[in-house]
């Protein structure tokens, strides 16, 4: 168990690291600047590299909502669903502290929102709380319904992480003007800590949709797809 929650860690320090430093660090950087496409590209390929490093020991959830999913839908333990989330959470927050760390080198820094996540006014296009609870619990149900899918036995071996890995990218292309893309309890919590705006009082939005559409997610899949 201690090499999987390891390997959850490491992995999830990886996605928050890539995908959040991405768009903390190089996408407003003068002229070359990688902006809304470079950051869903990073997070989606940081995806894709973990699961093929970490897949065959953990599963490379790299998600309390996934883990959560995955349970729901019969694919992984319950009972290793709390301590997967607390290794997910800890490697979130390590990854924000580095990025921290390195942006805050640079002279003048000022951490602001820290690419931490939002509703209202910590939203990056201004959305309510109600299209934030819409977008993550929504896109969470069809992120699950494509993992559980790129999963299944009768899937195409070998290519689960990149149907995963660009599923994501598309997911940032759709929801970093909503709410800077949650889908990830782990991440938000990280970022969330560092972040000198409202987004701990926030962050209860961004643990509960990601877990509710999780659970949706898996519950629809197994009544469309896992039998056929």
């Amino acid at each position: 168990m201690l090499r999987k929650l390891t390997a959850e860690f490491i992995g999830t320090f990886w996605l928050v690291f890539v995908g959040s430093g991405s768009g903390i660090l190089a996408a407003h950087f003068p002229q070359i600047g990688i902006g809304i496409v470079g950051i869903a590209f990073s997070a989606g390929i940081a995806v894709m590299s973990m699961i093929y490093a970490i897949g065959h020991v953990s599963g490379g959830h790299m998600n309390p909502g996934v883990s959560l999913g995955l349970a729901v839908a019969g694919k992984f333990p319950a009972a290793h669903v709390l301590p997967y989330a607390i290794a997910q959470v800890a490697g979130g927050i390590a990854a924000a502290a580095v990025i921290y760390l390195i942006a805050s080198g640079k002279a003048g820094f000022v951490a602001g929102g820290f690419g931490a996540n939002g509703y209202g006014d910590l939203s990056p296009g201004g959305y309510s709380l109600t299209a934030g609870f819409v977008t993550e619990t929504v896109l969470m149900v069809l992120f699950l319904f494509v993992i559980l899918g790129s999963i299944h036995e009768r899937a195409p071996a070998g290519f689960a992480p990149i149907s995963i890995g660009l599923s994501l990218t598309a997911i940032n292309l759709v929801s970093i003007p909503i709410t800077n893309t949650s889908l990830n309890p782990a991440r938000s919590t990280g970022l969330a800590l560092f972040a000198e705006t409202a987004a701990l009082p926030q962050l209860w939005l961004f643990w509960l949709a990601p877990m509710l559409g999780a659970i949706i997610g898996a519950v629809l899949w197994r009544v469309v797809c896992e039998d056929a």
